[in-house]
């Protein structure tokens, strides 16, 4: 094992429909905080398959939707009149 290696366990690869699995033991899915429904990301190198948990984003909650904050907008309080007129050159093509 390498300095970074804190376990080690062996498996058998075994069909799964028209792919292959690897079961993952609960004591190995502990030591790694990998449960059921978790993301991972799987990447290969040289030397095999590395699969690290994802860290999913935490989503803020805000208190307002976006239909809530643009609800009743009109051009007028929403200052569109306030927008800078594009250059001849800023213009799409």
């Amino acid at each position: 094992m390498t300095t970074s290696t804190k376990a080690r366990f062996e498996g058998t690869v075994q069909p799964w429909g028209n792919s292959l699995g690897l079961r993952i033991t609960r004591a190995m899915s502990d030591m790694a905080h990998i449960g059921r429904g978790d993301k991972v990301s799987i990447e290969i190198t040289e030397s095999g398959m590395v699969i690290t948990r994802k860290e999913e984003a935490k989503r803020l909650r805000l208190p307002f939707s976006e239909a809530e904050l643009i609800a009743g907008m009109t051009p007028h309080t929403a200052h569109a009149d306030e927008l800078p007129t594009l250059l001849d050159d800023e213009t799409e093509r």
